[in-house]
Parts: C-alpha cells; structure tokens; sequence
C-alpha cells in the first residue's frame, strides 16, 4: 500500500481497481488476433471476449446505475441493458470487431468510470435494477467493490486461458508473484503434483 494514500479509501479503492484493469489488457499483449479469440474452455471462455464484457459491466454500474450513462457506447450494450441480447453476446468478440475497438472501448468506460468516482461520493447511491429489491439505493463504495472483485475474477480466468496459450503467466507487467524457476522447475513441479494426484486414483 502506498503510504500517500493513508486512509483515503476512494483512493484506495481506485487503485486497486485501476491494478485490475491493467492486469486484464496486460493478458492481451504479444499474442495474435487468433489467439485473443480463441475459446479455450468448453463454455468458450477467451481472452477478447472477457475485455468486452468487463466493458459491458463497468458501463452498466458506472454510468447507468448511477444516472451517468457511457456515452457512444456499441449496439449490443443497448441490448444487453435491454436483456434482448443473444446469449453470451458480450462474451466474444465478433469478425467485425477488431481487437483495437475493444480496447479502446473498455479504456473509453474505464476514463468515464474513473470521472464518475472521482465526482462523486463514496457514499452517494445509485440503483442496480438487476439486483431487484437489493439494488435499491447501492452507494458507490459498493460498486466500486463489487467491480474490484468483477475484474479480478475474470483477470484470474485470463492468467489460465493465456497461460493455455503460451505459457506466460504473472500477477502484472513487471511484477510475476511467481518463483522465479525455469521450465525445469515448473515441469518437476507440475508431475510432482500430477504424481501426487494419481496416487488418490
């Protein structure tokens, strides 16, 4: 924790969501086209489509729900907010998206968010229809707590689905939260585990 902060707890709360973000495009970086799209899981977890939909979400807590809405935001946000959208709609990204629009939408809704927070109260409210009689009157402290552990949920999916990819792996840019072991080390570390395992058989 950085001692300038002290208890300023909307700071705080801002960095470690801004952490977060970083890690989430961090996961992005190196890999081709290809590989930022492709589902690696059976339910079609991937790399572009998880950025799309924490673009989704945090536009949704940190513009509608607080009666700032995200301007010039995509088709498919109208209709996810409409719950028209197809099923997983948010969740990939298609031929005509481009990698770059992605990006550049969850940076556009992380700059609104960030003006938002630093605006408003952590105390003031706003209404989080889809949490029905519970989403009455939620105070931004909230919010940017529950987007703190939304990022951080799929940025973990992402340290799985990239290491799928390529191997790379790492809390952040410049900060792994790893041994620092080569290939030997994690190959004699992995079949220690899977020989660990296969012994319960």
């Amino acid at each position: 924790m950085s001692p300038e902060m002290g208890n300023d707890h909307k700071a705080i709360l801002q960095r470690y969501l801004g952490r977060a973000r970083e890690a989430v495009l961090w996961k992005l970086e190196g890999l081709s086209e290809h590989d930022v799209r492709r589902p690696l899981t059976p339910t079609g977890t991937n790399l572009l489509g998880i950025v799309k939909h924490l673009a989704g979400v945090e536009a949704g807590y940190f513009g509608d729900c607080i009666g700032r809405p995200v301007p010039d935001l995509p088709a498919w946000y109208a209709d996810m907010m409409a719950d028209t959208i197809e099923d997983n709609a948010d969740m990939w990204a298609t031929a005509e998206e481009s990698r770059e629009s992605i990006v550049d939408l969850y940076r556009h809704v992380a700059a609104h968010a960030d003006a938002a927070i630093e605006e408003l109260d952590l105390d003031d409210t706003g209404t989080v229809e889809w949490w029905g009689d519970a989403g009455t009157a939620v105070s931004m402290q909230w919010l940017i707590v529950h987007m703190i552990a939304e990022t951080n949920r799929h940025a973990g999916h992402m340290d799985i689905v990239r290491e799928l990819i390529d191997g790379a792996a790492g809390l952040r840019e410049g900060v792994s939260n790893l041994p620092e072991g080569g290939v030997d080390y994690w190959e004699t570390h992995r079949n220690r585990l899977q020989n660990t395992a296969d012994g319960f058989r």
